[in-house]
């Protein structure tokens, strides 16, 4: 990762780093970062010296076919950990313990709070249960990290990057010790989790949204099916009506065809009776 692409990554790209300092030089901490575009978990790592391992939809390591190979090879070649996501509590717990498993050995382990990345580059609710367990698991201090751009060079569904400057922002160090022990407290780990997410608001000056992004690409796929049920349903209604139409036309034309024949057919009696 760091030779074969981070190094064309931040010559290409030219990345900004503010904070750097703020990342330890050995140790276990977590890196809770925005998540803005599937590009992040390139820049993040290319711009530090450590190992920042992260975990990934277990689909990028089971998908069949050449392609799937080599993506699956790609991700393990980074360090990045599958987690099984069929069940949401499964999904969790795997999350969990895989983060412990890499602080425990003295490593980074990077973590997004939004759950999934940001549908219109807002940032949204944290979710509670896989960073404030964690850290609070493990003792590890929280980076608070701010991605800035990244979405402009790849927004969601675009294969080719658009070449422009990101910007990372790495805030100080916060320390949840005072909470040790408390780790399935929910009202603990919702505190914890809003106070990361305040620092990486503050961080990136992105609006903040008081609801999950999960939920929100929810409603914008719904809102995206209604408008699409809607434009068929008023397609349907426009060929109806231009079918109606024709037919009235077409029932119009005749009537009028029949009139004129039996004008004709009554201008030919009077024309031949004697």
């Amino acid at each position: 990762m760091k030779v074969t692409i981070g190094g064309p990554l931040k010559l290409a790209f030219r990345p900004w780093v503010e904070g750097l300092e703020n990342v330890p030089a050995e140790g276990a901490a977590i890196l809770a970062s925005n998540h803005l575009s599937f590009s992040d978990s390139f820049f993040l790592p290319a711009v530090l010296d450590r190992k920042v391992t992260f975990i990934a939809k277990a689909e990028y390591f089971t998908t069949p076919g050449v392609k799937g190979r080599m993506t699956a090879a790609f991700f393990k070649g980074v360090g990045q950990l599958p987690v099984d996501r069929s069940g949401a509590r499964g999904a969790g717990e795997a999350a969990i313990k895989s983060g412990i498993e890499v602080l425990e050995r003295g490593e980074l382990f990077g973590i997004y709070p939004e759950g999934t990345r940001s549908p219109d580059g807002r940032l949204y609710r944290g979710k509670p249960g896989g960073l404030a367990r964690v850290a609070l698991a493990t003792g590890a201090p929280v980076l608070p990290v701010a991605m800035i751009d990244t979405e402009k060079i790849q927004p969601p569904g675009k294969v080719m990057p658009k070449l422009m400057r990101p910007g990372i922002r790495i805030g100080k160090p916060l320390d949840f010790s005072r909470y040790q022990g408390m780790e399935h407290d929910r009202f603990v780990l919702r505190a914890v989790t809003d106070e990361v997410m305040y620092e990486i608001m503050k961080l990136s000056g992105q609006e903040y949204v008081d609801m999950y992004a999960t939920a929100m690409k929810r409603q914008l796929s719904d809102a995206a099916k209604a408008e699409k049920e809607a434009e068929k349903a008023a397609k349907a209604a426009l060929a109806r009506a231009e079918k109606e139409q024709a037919e009235k036309e077409k029932a119009e034309k005749e009537k009028a065809e029949r009139q004129k024949a039996e004008k004709e057919q009554q201008t030919e009696r009077w024309r031949t009776e004697p």
